[in-house]
């Protein structure tokens, strides 16, 4: 049986390393269109299912350019570039926040008066059962009707259902509701940003 010497073993080691990352490196590249195509429908999805549309990956680009009617961005104190979007009843705006094993996001509808028209949240690694449960149409609804005005809504246990800015607190996931509370908070500040914009360009014209 042949020997090899060890230096023959390292660069063969490396030259299959190289190899291999060469090829990942060249499938990858030519899978990111496709993933960010992908990226870019599952946003639209969101974003019409908030305004009450439901869209496939197939059609979300033409329902959205037929329902959104223009993306805007501004830079919150953080320097973050935050975007939002119009349609003919009002606004969505983008939710992110962190929940208890990862990121958060979702986005919000609101019509002129600020009520919320519809939601929509996801997740990145919130437990099945308990935090998960934030990514459902059953809590997504719960928002609806609800108001961002004046103040925050806030999600509690036990919530007052005839008080326009709590919602129920996910059953066992206290830290998920948290932090869904949180991004609301910030949203709601992003919110009153862009109505004061709005407000002051209105008060130019």
């Amino acid at each position: 049986m042949k020997q090899f010497s060890n230096k023959y073993m390292l660069l063969y080691a490396l030259a299959l390393a190289a190899v291999v990352a060469l090829v990942l490196t060249i499938v990858a590249t030519s899978l990111k269109p496709r993933q960010d195509k992908n990226r870019d429908a599952e946003t639209k999805q969101m974003i019409l299912k908030t305004i009450g549309i439901e869209a496939s990956r197939d059609n979300a680009a033409e329902l959205y350019d037929k329902n959104i009617d223009s993306e805007i961005s501004f830079v919150d104190d953080d320097g973050n570039v935050i975007p939002y979007y119009t349609f003919d009843n009002g606004i969505v705006i983008t939710l992110k926040g962190n929940g208890l094993w990862g990121p958060i996001w979702g986005y919000m509808a609101l019509d002129q008066n600020g009520t919320v028209l519809g939601a929509v949240f996801d997740h990145q690694g919130e437990t099945p059962g308990l935090g998960a449960e934030i990514a459902t149409d059953k809590f997504a609804k719960r928002f609806i009707g609800k108001q961002m005005d004046e103040h925050p809504i806030v999600l509690k246990k036990n919530a007052d259902k005839d008080n326009p800015y709590e919602v129920d607190a996910i059953s066992g996931g206290t830290m998920t509701s948290n932090g869904v509370s949180d991004m609301l908070e910030k949203a709601f500040e992003q919110y009153r940003t862009i109505t004061f914009s709005n407000s002051k360009t209105e008060d130019k014209q």
